[in-house]
Parts: structure tokens; sequence; C-alpha cells
């Protein structure tokens, strides 16, 4: 049993799990090198901010990510996430696991997005999450709900908001220990072909309003250099991309000034352009 596996366990009697299940990891290189402020980018990894925003895609898409998270072999995470168009809206599905059998939280869900007018986009999302503590010592398990819209104010500049964890789904009835509603705005703008910002703020009910920001250059179409930042707690994000016809590779990494380093690195493929 190594150290962190025995400080775990020895927390368990006076931590309640709340603690542990406050937020999932942001699986997606290139949200994370956004500093996240993805709520109104079309990404498919924006599955887990905005269910609104994937209207918007016209391929099917797959895209999965590892991440080590503070570089600690035991904060592992894994994910996977599917859209697919069909006539009338884009189904969309994931997949996430992060921790081992000392902590381990899965989620995994099923969405469906769809343009409503030529300007608004709205989605919904129905999510699982389990989170085992310390083997069998303690499980739970417990179904959420959110929904997101994206308004496409012009050609180049989007507002999206979205709501997750609708109806303040209890993880355990110990302490009312309940996941995480977070309410969250922003927008994107589009300056040029090779310059994209993006700005968001979040709230989470029980804790302080977040600010992010963050940028992407293409200096080639093949090449993207991305950065950002974001507040409460204070943590800056770089990361850059690969673009191919049909494939994507991105790098990230995240930089919080006392836990210090999170790289992240995800594989996505699309398919071809199918028409709606």
């Amino acid at each position: 049993m190594n150290h962190f596996s025995t400080l775990i366990r020895a927390l368990l009697t006076c931590v309640p799990l709340h603690a542990f299940g406050q937020s999932n990891p942001i699986l997606g290189a290139r949200s994370i090198s956004l500093g996240t402020s993805t709520v109104a980018i079309t990404d498919v990894w924006t599955y887990q901010s905005n269910p609104g925003a994937l209207a918007d895609i016209n391929k099917m898409t797959f895209s999965a990510a590892y991440q080590c998270r503070f570089l600690l072999k035991e904060m592992q995470s894994q994910g996977m996430v599917y859209a697919q168009p069909i006539p009338k809206g884009v189904l969309s599905a994931g997949f996430a696991m992060n921790g081992n059998s000392t902590l381990r939280v899965i989620r995994c869900g099923f969405g469906y997005s769809l343009t409503l007018f030529e300007k608004l986009s709205a989605g919904v999302q129905l999510n699982y999450q389990s989170t085992a503590i310390a083997e069998n010592y303690r499980r739970s398990a417990t179904f959420t709900a959110e929904c997101g819209v994206l308004i496409r104010l012009t050609e180049n500049c989007k507002i999206g908001a979205s709501v997750s964890n609708i109806g303040r789904a209890k993880l355990a009835s110990f302490q009312e220990e309940r996941l995480p509603t977070k309410m969250r705005i922003g927008t994107s703008v589009q300056l040029s072909k090779s310059v994209l910002l993006s700005a968001e703020a979040e709230k989470e009910l029980e804790h302080p309003l977040r600010f992010k920001v963050g940028a992407e250059y293409l200096p080639h179409r093949m090449v993207a250099l991305r950065t950002g930042c974001l507040t409460n707690p204070i943590a800056l994000s770089a990361g850059f991309g690969f673009l191919w016809t049909s494939f994507r590779l991105d790098f990230a990494t995240q930089y919080h000034q006392v836990l210090g380093w999170t790289p992240q690195i995800t594989f996505t493929y699309h398919g071809k352009k199918e028409t709606k």
C-alpha cells in the first residue's frame, strides 16, 4: 500500500464524501489550454460544459483523452466523447473515469442538441455518476441532468450559457451531500480565420465566482497555439494542436500555483461532413 492510499484511508472517517466529489476533472486538451472557457465554443469536448453548443457539429466526431492531474498517478483521468449528427439534431455520448481503487469516480451520459432557430441552439444531457472510496468502504451513485443554449449574435460572435446538475442531485443522504451545481455564461469571438478569443464566468453554488479567458492562434492551417487562465483558484494553461484532414492531436498543461502541473493529451477523429 502506498502513502497516498494510506492517507486517504486515514481521512475517511472525518472527511465527507462530497469533499472528493465536488467537481469532475475537465477533459479535452483544447478545453484545458483555453482555460476551460468553452461554453460558447463548438467542440466535441464542449459536451462537458454546454450541450447546446454541440448542435453545430456537422461531422461524426470521436475523441479520447488522458490526463494526469498534478502529476499524481493516483489522480489519472481517462475519457471519451462521441457526437453523431442526425437529420434533426446531434446525439452525443460521453464516458470519464478518474482515480484508482482507493478513490474512483465514473461518469457517463447521453445528450441531444438541436438548432431551434437560425441563431439559437439548445441541448439537454442526462448523466450517471458513481463514486467509490477505498474499494468497498463507501459507494454512491446518482443521476444528474443539464441543459444549455448557444446564441449566434453574428457569424463570428457567439454567446453560450448552461446549467449542470439542475436538480441538485444527492450523492448521499449523510449531511445532505450533493454533487455541484454549476452555472456558466460566456462568449467566443472569431477575430479572423487565425484568431479565436473566449471568455466565461462560472458560478458553483457553494464556491466563489470564477472567471476564465482563452485565446487560440493558428500560425498555419495545421498548427494551433493556445493559452488561457482562470481564477478562484488562479491557474494558467497552455497547449498546442496538430490538425489534419480527419484527425487532430492536442496537448495541454495547466499550472496550479500550489498543486503544480496537470498535463493532458487528446486524440480526435472527424468523419465526413453530413447533410442535415
